[in-house]
């Protein structure tokens, strides 16, 4: 993943990632490839949180903020995931399926602000799974 990372234009500006182990280890690559440690928060709410948790985190991101990665953990990124695929049925069924370890879902909001990020705001524009990937 973390060369996915490398090979596409995905810089966020901000990750937000639970503060368990295994959380940290899926960020390490990433961020070393990206240069991320200094826009990185390690949160320990962020551990376990249902979907309404992380929406209501997101939710009070800075304005100034253009783009967030979130690592965190299922049944909560999915249910977030799902939460805001919208209405294509494509995304939404892969987004059941499964959403394995170090998946990436890239939700694209219509909103200008954090604050009214939400299902009527937002989209899923893609989904990669680490097996899909070039090895």
């Amino acid at each position: 993943m973390a060369e996915h990372f490398r090979r596409t234009a995905i810089r966020p500006e901000l990750v937000l990632c639970s503060s368990a182990v295994r959380a940290r280890q899926t960020l390490a690559p990433i961020a070393a490839a990206m240069d991320l440690e200094e826009r990185t928060e390690i949160e320990s709410g962020l551990y376990g949180a249902p979907a309404e948790q992380l929406l209501a985190r997101l939710r009070t991101v800075e304005d100034r903020v253009t783009s967030v990665l979130l690592i965190g953990h299922n049944p909560g990124l999915q249910d977030l995931a799902l939460d805001l695929a919208g209405e294509d049925r494509e995304v939404r069924t892969r987004l059941r399926e499964k959403f394995p370890t170090a998946a990436l879902a890239e939700v694209i909001s219509d909103s200008a602000v954090w604050p009214d990020l939400s299902p009527r705001t937002a989209h899923v524009a893609s989904l990669t799974v680490p097996r899909e990937l070039p090895g």
